[in-house]
């Protein structure tokens, strides 16, 4: 292969992927390693491309399509306390023998600690959730298929003829961005589509969501408030919100966390 042949495979497979190696880069083009070193190391010096250790990435590497909104491992810091709190108040609604939907999400993950004792048929897309419950406890656990977004920590599907299909759940437990008289809001497109139907096999909706939640607002609409049935959250919902959900007649619970309380006492 001529070297100016080489040379376009290189720069079209840096456009692909963040980073492609040495050996990638041999098998594509079935030239010796010593080859595509001096090849990369031409391409650099045009600046066409940036070397890298064992390898090579493109000027402005391609972003990786992930999901929008925060990762997982941020998102589980924030309202800790109250996020447990509103998980505990979630599982009071189940007993054994239920079959239930939870979705992935750092207020629904809390769900594992006080599920561990209980007996139900869980479906879920969090690998996060599946793995705790298949440790620590006797529940029946069932994973969605698709695509892994590490940093969300979920697995999502945007086929029709998936698992989902199959389950049937008396409940769903799920999480969302905000929550507004418009009804539940997302970030993701693909979070939306998957999230649908999963709500579309259960009987019931339970959102858990902490206070800060009535606060936020995204552009995309997962569902009207009608839809919902329960909403779980904290002490620090204000009136407007729970008059909110009143006059939509979902059910609210309040799960004490005590956090509201200790920042009014650290206030002071």
């Amino acid at each position: 292969m001529h070297e100016k042949e080489r040379h376009r495979i290189i720069l079209s497979a840096v456009q692909d992927r963040p980073v492609v190696t040495v050996i990638d880069l041999c098998n594509l083009t079935d030239a010796s390693e010593a080859t595509i070193r001096r090849d990369i190391a031409s391409l650099d010096a045009q600046k066409k491309l940036r070397r890298v250790r064992g390898g090579a990435e493109a000027i402005s590497p391609p972003q990786f399509v992930g999901l929008a909104g925060r990762p997982f491992s941020v998102s589980e810091t924030m309202h800790s306390r109250e996020k447990q709190a509103i998980a505990r108040a979630a599982v009071d609604l189940c007993s054994d023998g239920d079959s239930i939907i939870i979705n992935g999400g750092t207020t629904t993950f809390q769900m594992v600690h006080p599920l561990a004792s209980r007996r139900c048929q869980v479906f879920t897309n969090s690998f996060p959730i599946a793995e705790h419950l298949l440790k620590n406890s006797k529940n029946t656990i069932m994973l969605s298929g698709g695509v892994i977004y590490r940093e969300q920590n979920i697995i999502l599907s945007p086929f029709d003829n998936d698992v989902t299909r199959n389950f049937y759940a008396r409940r769903m437990f799920m999480g969302a961005q905000g929550l507004g008289p418009i009804g539940l809001m997302e970030a993701d497109p693909l979070l939306i589509q998957a999230e649908q139907k999963l709500i579309g096999q259960a009987d019931e909706l339970v959102v858990l969501v902490d206070s800060s939640k009535f606060e936020n607002r995204s552009s995309l609409v997962l569902c009207p408030l009608d839809r919902i049935d329960t909403v779980i959250t904290d002490e620090g919902i204000t009136d407007k919100a729970a008059a909110m959900l009143e006059a939509a007649d979902v059910t609210l619970i309040v799960a004490q966390s005590g956090a509201v309380q200790q920042e009014g006492e650290a206030a002071t």
